[in-house]
């Protein structure tokens, strides 16, 4: 295995310091936000569906 080296190092602290700073405000966007209505979450899976559906079609011709 490589041994670690400068630009690895610094990599894997900025990543610890955006979990650390990013996880709270995350917690309070999850409870304080807005809950979706059934059509609202219609309308964001139908489109997924129909993407979903169009992937497969085009795996399967090849």
């Amino acid at each position: 295995m490589d041994d670690l080296n400068w630009m690895q190092i610094v990599s894997a602290l900025a990543l610890v310091m955006f979990i650390i700073i990013l996880f709270p405000a995350t917690l309070d966007k999850l409870k304080n936000s807005p809950k979706g209505t059934s059509s609202e979450w219609m309308s964001f899976f139908f489109p997924l569906i129909v993407v979903f559906l169009f992937i497969t079609l085009l795996v399967a011709l090849v």
